[in-house]
């Protein structure tokens, strides 16, 4: 496993020319672990043969803190599928939610099977589409939206920018999140951050160091109107970078131990 994660490839939007475009995923199988890779060791996703629904990545884990804001959602979208490892969580641990994922790159999605993803039904399906111009078309209908797209070189500006983020609020319903994973190496992540903050009216806040060079962002459109509003104005009121408080903490801890739970933590050999 790499220092670091990289970002997880997705093609940009637009015809791409025969230099431009984006290398073949690769599977490669190495006992009980099973990667998806653009080069050989940059993995982009990870999943275990004997469990194929556990969160091998940290990061994946750290997204999973949703259910912190939202423990109930109707509704997750998600923008990028990889190796399915969150669709396929969502899809086993909140069976009474919606779950629609966004990819923008048929290759991968045709890996879907050698990844167990879930066939698509009634309340799964795994959308080939861009998903800027996807959101900005789709009235309110979420309860979790998760960010997990990138290209070649990082972030792809479609996917990072006020209009964007505006789209996701819009998209989200009232006491919504979004979670976006962002790299902290990335020349674009405090503009990242200042954007989210001001389309989302301050109320932002993230973990630091749950998941190495990534830094998950939660951020909620309004606050909810039950016993949670006292958590999340708590984490919400820190200055960025300070970190959660004991109790925060607390929380936090007690969200990672359901998934762990369910997941795992060790690296897989």
């Amino acid at each position: 496993m790499p220092s670091r994660r990289p970002a997880p490839p997705a093609a940009p939007s637009g015809p791409l020319s025969v230099s431009s475009r984006p290398a073949a995923p690769l599977v490669r199988t190495r006992g009980n672990r099973r990667t998806l890779e653009f080069a050989p060791g940059d993995i982009q996703a990870e999943m275990l043969l004997s469990r194929p629904h556990a969160l091998a990545l940290a990061y994946t884990r750290a997204m999973m803190c949703f259910a912190l804001f939202a423990p109930d959602p109707r509704h997750i979208v998600m923008v990028g599928l990889g190796g399915g490892s969150l669709a396929k969580f969502c899809h086993r641990h909140f069976p009474r939610a919606r779950i629609t994922v966004l990819e923008l790159r048929a290759d991968v999605i045709a890996l879907r099977d050698q990844f167990r993803v879930p066939p698509d039904d009634g309340r799964f399906q795994v959308v080939h589409a861009d998903a800027a111009h996807w959101l900005a078309r789709m009235p309110q209908l979420a309860d979790v939206l998760l960010l997990d797209g990138f290209d070649e070189d990082g972030l792809p500006e479609a996917l990072a920018n006020p209009g964007f983020y505006h789209d996701c609020r819009r998209v989200l319903r009232d006491g919504g999140v979004l979670v976006a994973n962002v790299f902290t190496y990335d020349p674009r992540y405090r503009g990242v951050l200042e954007d989210l903050a001001r389309v989302f009216d301050g109320r932002t806040c993230w973990i630091g160091k749950a998941a190495g060079n990534n830094r998950i962002v939660y951020a909620l459109k309004s606050p909810p109107a039950d016993g949670r509003a006292s958590r999340l104005q708590r984490l919400l009121a820190r200055r960025p970078g300070l970190g959660l408080g004991p109790l925060d903490a607390l929380a936090v801890r007690a969200v990672l131990a359901w998934i762990a739970a369910r997941s795992v933590f060790t690296r897989p050999q």
